[in-house]
């Protein structure tokens, strides 16, 4: 009987000796990808794609216009081309629509791969800054804004993520 109770008094004892420690337990929350977004690196990076695919997008409106001058001509002129016509009007609309189709695809994957390698590099470094902000802090545990259900606007470092990222990796 008392060797019972000594167990159930040391399983009491331990449990509450853990809640004051859990109620000390320093959180912060960081938006990942809004500090990712809002770094000087990133938004530098993405004037720099944008630039460099911006003549790539206006080839690629350009093929469009053709493909929609051609499907026009198909539309008004219908019943009054000859065969031969409308056959090399609708093989000009397919060769269009397949090249248009090929531009598409070669510039998303080459963006996509760009905007990859930029977002790896600036999310690792991210990473870094992160860890180094929560051991300066003391904090136990920074959560993802998009892991919560509700936090404290005191707790949120993001901007200071941001901050200290731009510091750390200034844009030359």
């Amino acid at each position: 009987m008392f060797r019972s109770s000594g167990v159930l008094a040391a399983a009491a004892a331990t449990f509450f000796l853990a809640v004051p420690a859990l109620a000390q337990t320093k959180v912060a929350i960081v938006s990942m990808q809004r500090a990712m977004l809002d770094t000087a690196e990133m938004k530098k990076a993405q004037a720099e794609l944008e630039a460099k695919y911006r003549p790539r997008q206006e080839e690629i409106g350009k093929v469009q216009k053709e493909l929609e001058s051609i499907q026009n001509q198909l539309q008004t002129m219908a019943g009054k081309l000859t065969q031969q016509a409308e056959q090399d009007l609708n093989i000009q609309g397919q060769r269009k629509q397949r090249e248009l189709q090929r531009l598409g695809e070669d510039f998303q994957a080459d963006v996509e791969r760009e905007r990859g390698e930029i977002i790896t590099k600036v999310g690792s470094r991210l990473r870094d800054i992160v860890y180094k902000m929560a051991e300066e802090k003391g904090l136990d545990v920074i959560l993802d804004v998009s892991n919560t259900v509700f936090f404290k606007p005191a707790l949120d470092l993001t901007k200071e993520v941001t901050d200290a990222y731009d510091k750390a990796y200034p844009v030359k």
